[in-house]
Formats: C-alpha cells, structure tokens, sequence
C-alpha cells in the first residue's frame, strides 16, 4: 500500500476511512469497482455515469506498426477514465478520441505516450457531409468491350429523382417487353449503389430514387457484371446533370448554463450559424437555464471552450445528430474544395 505524493509512491502502514492510497497490480480491478478483504463481497458504491464528452479530435497515427497496439491502449485509457471515449467512426472511417476539454485530451494523450510509448498526431475532426440532388433526369448508359471470345454488353436507360429528406434509397423497375431480363434487375441497383458512394461533389449520396425505363441485351454477351457497370456508368453521368447540392449533419443541442450566462450564450448561438428554440429552468438546479438550439456540426468542435469562457468554466452541453441541411454558396464551395484536395 502506498501513500501518493506527486509522482512519488511512499510505502505506508494501514489506511482508515477517507484515506487515499496506491495499491499495486490490480489489473483486474476496473474503475468504478469496489473492492475489499475477507470472505464476505464489499458492499458496491453507486458511481454516477460519466459525463457527456463535450470536445473531440481525429487521431492520426505516425507509424503504422503501432496501429493494432493503439486500438488496444486507447481501450485500456477509456477503461481507466470513463469520462474519455475512442470510436472510429464509420461515416469518416476516421480514429476520434472524446473527452471533457482540450485539456482532458492533451493528458490523456501524454499518458498514452509515456505509459504505452505511442505517439499520435491530433487532426480535426470530419464532418460526414452528405450530398443529395434536386433535378430529375433520364440518362442512358451502355457498357460494351470485346476483347475476343465472349464480350460484355450491358445498355439500360434509368430515372435518376430526388427523394424526400430522410427517405434513403429507391429502387424500381418499369420494362416492358422483356428488353432486360429480370435476372439484371439487382444488377442494376447495385451499380447505381455502386456510385452512391462517392457523388458529383465527393461525398455520399442520400434521398435518390432510381427506375430502370429501358435498355437492351445480349444473349451472349451480357452478364450481371455488364450490367452493373452500365448502370454505374449512367449515374455517373446523369447524376451531376441533377443538380446536386451538399447537405450537412445538424445537431440538436442543449446548453446548460447559469441564468446570468444566458444572455451571452443567447449571442454565442447565431455567431455559429445555430437557431435557438427556446430555453427553459433547468430541473433540480436553481438559478440554472437550458439552452435548446439546431446548431451544425462543424460549428460545434470548440463550442465547449467558449461555453466555459463565457460561465467560469462551469458552462456544459449534450448533442446529438438532428437531420440533415442543405448548405450552399462560399461554404459550400470551401467545403466541397476542401475535400478534393485531401483526397488528391
């Protein structure tokens, strides 16, 4: 048992109630756990849950031998402090670390170096832009290659349409006739798929319903393959015809501040391209307000900092996605630059 003094452990004798102390090798032991000695179960001491995290950063690692190293240590930090959350997020497949300050990060980054010798770079953090269409178009789209032997022919003509918000990905057919077996129908969709993945402004495509009208077929030549490229070759052709425009994710936000601090966070909202909805007492803690407000995501990275300058520190939030907006003109464009240029 050790008494903790800075950096320093001093063995010590026995501990009485209240007393703070070192023990060593308790691998088992989780945080939050209680422990204790004899033959009866200590009895548990209620922990309340970890906070919300409030600030985030992208990881990126500086030699690829220590990435299946990395996921383990991170995992070993966040069981060691559970306010500190990992998560790759599948959307950005981008490493992200979440915590309760730029402060909180930058320790728990020192730790993860000095304790597992892994050094990381922090980046920002992504934004998963959407992109979606406004127009509808009709577009042909013919795939054909002989190169001796059997070839691959593959030709349909397809209904590219905006669908409402939220409604995902459509897909029907309208052949008449026979000009496309059925056999191709999946074919085809999963060649339109295909191209939603990457749309005209580089970002995944949502809300878009595509009908296959037409087409024609080989007996010999076509194959679930030729199809597939025939469709994947009409999106993208047709696709950027449609108007497309960049949607972003819109967080819905709650803001707990005190009642003096409401005033100034009221003006903090709007400089970050948010729209309040309104703000109540909060319940259970007098002379405290909460804040509801729409605010997009890449406005709210730093969002905590401000809040905490603006209350003397004891300011706080909770986000989650809302829906997605459409977000056009110079941000748009910048966004839209941007992200061409990472993947060059």
């Amino acid at each position: 048992m050790f008494a903790i003094q800075g950096d320093e452990y001093v063995k010590r004798g026995p501990a009485r109630a209240s007393d703070v102390v070192g023990l060593g090798r308790l691998d088992s032991i989780a945080t939050g756990e209680t422990v204790g000695t004899g033959k009866k179960a200590p009895q548990g001491v209620e922990t309340p849950p970890p906070p919300q995290p409030v600030f985030v950063t992208g990881l990126g690692i500086q030699d690829r031998k220590d990435e299946v190293k990395l996921t383990t240590a991170l995992g070993k930090l966040c069981e060691e402090d559970p306010s500190l959350e990992a998560e790759h997020s599948r959307e950005t497949h981008q490493l992200l670390l979440k915590g309760q300050g730029e402060m909180h990060l930058r320790v728990a980054l020192e730790r993860l170096k000095r304790k597992y010798s892994i050094s990381v770079d922090r980046v920002r953090r992504q934004v998963p832009y959407k992109e979606t269409i406004r127009k509808s178009v009709e577009i042909r789209g013919r795939h054909k290659k002989q190169s001796g032997g059997h070839g691959q022919f593959g030709d349909v003509v397809i209904e590219i349409r905006p669908q409402p918000r939220g409604a995902g990905f459509a897909f029907s057919e309208e052949i008449s006739g026979g000009v496309v077996p059925k056999q191709f129908f999946p074919s085809v969709e999963y060649g339109a798929l295909d191209y939603l993945n990457k749309g005209p402004l580089g970002f995944p495509v949502v809300d878009v319903a595509v009908t296959l009208k037409d087409g024609s077929y080989h007996s010999v030549d076509s194959s679930d393959m030729a199809f597939r490229a025939a469709a994947r070759l009409a999106m993208s052709e047709g696709m950027p015809q449609c108007s497309p425009v960049l949607l972003e994710p819109i967080m819905a936000v709650s803001i707990m501040v005190p009642s003096d601090a409401t005033a100034r966070i009221n003006g903090i909202i709007p400089q970050r391209r948010g729209h309040i909805l309104g703000f109540d007492a909060r319940s259970g803690w007098p002379g405290w307000d909460v804040i509801e407000a729409h605010i997009p995501a890449s406005e709210i990275e730093d969002l905590i900092i401000e809040l905490r300058s603006a209350t003397a520190g004891v300011g706080t939030y909770h986000a989650k996605f809302d829906h997605l907006a459409e977000l056009s003109g110079k941000l748009a464009d910048e966004v839209v630059s941007e992200h061409a240029e990472a993947a060059a």
